[in-house]
């Protein structure tokens, strides 16, 4: 990736942090944004001089977007990384938390698209990386808004790739597991308190590692699958939903009692 431009979007922790420096570490040149101005400082010094743009980038904001875009001559790599977390019953999600995980999740991943896009039209090659979820591949009961989400996300991503395809742009669709990353901790979980750190504890303790998300993520702006899952969770979860669907529900259901 000697002197690439790969865009990360909500690179400050988890996921996008990992690429970030990942993406640095094989040569690239990064450009990076967050809401959270401190990490960042952080992820700037550890960048060094592989540091291309760093800035604070509200994505759910097509103007932010739009400026951040403007001051990146060429991409070669968009990863749509930028995502929060929102648990709990439909009847439980008010309006505006609705507002606020469409904005972040899907929003956030179409202004990226609409305007680096048009940059890898324009030059006939690139990649374009949108981080899903397995739960865009599988829909959890009690996290119907963050389902919402991420099925948009693989969908969009699976369109958008026939269409660019022509232009010598592939995109990927990225459906990791459960992975210790701040999202839990970070996002909105209907009745909060305990039930949101009991949450946070088991994707602290059980989740995969971020860095192998962000593995994933670059191997696929190099090999071009159109959906790649991440952990043995997500290759599990995937699997029955293809072949046992009924018995993915039961687990489901027993997980939703544990976690209520």
């Amino acid at each position: 990736m000697k002197d690439q431009i790969v865009v990360v979007t909500g690179a400050g922790s988890g996921i996008g942090h990992a690429t970030a420096l990942l993406a640095a570490s094989r040569g690239a040149r990064v450009a990076a944004c967050d809401v959270d101005e401190a990490r960042l400082a952080t992820l700037a010094s550890e960048l060094g001089d592989r540091a291309h743009v760093i800035r604070r980038v509200d994505v759910s904001d097509r103007a932010q977007v739009a400026a951040f875009a403007d001051a990146i001559d060429a991409v070669d790599v968009l990863v749509n990384n930028a995502g929060v977390g929102l648990g709990g019953a439909f009847v439980e999600t008010s309006l505006d938390d609705w507002d606020w995980v469409l904005g972040v999740n899907l929003r956030g991943v179409v202004h990226g698209c609409h305007y680096f896009a048009p940059k890898m039209i324009a030059r006939g090659r690139g990649h374009i990386v949108n981080v899903s979820s397995i739960f865009g591949i599988y829909a959890a009961p009690s996290s119907s808004a963050y389902v919402a989400t991420k099925f948009a996300v693989r969908g969009l991503s699976l369109s958008l790739r026939a269409e660019l395809a022509p232009h010598g742009i592939g995109v990927t669709a990225i459906c990791p597991g459960m992975i210790a990353t701040n999202i839990v901790a970070d996002g909105r979980i209907a009745g909060g308190g305990e039930r949101k750190q009991r949450a946070a504890k088991i994707f602290r303790d059980r989740g995969a590692p971020p860095e192998k998300v962000a593995t994933a993520i670059l191997d696929a702006a190099r090999t071009n699958p159109a959906v790649r899952t991440v952990g043995r969770d997500a290759r599990v979860i995937a699997s029955l939903a293809r072949v046992a669907p009924r018995t993915l529900e039961r687990i489901g259901a027993k997980l939703q009692r544990r976690l209520g």
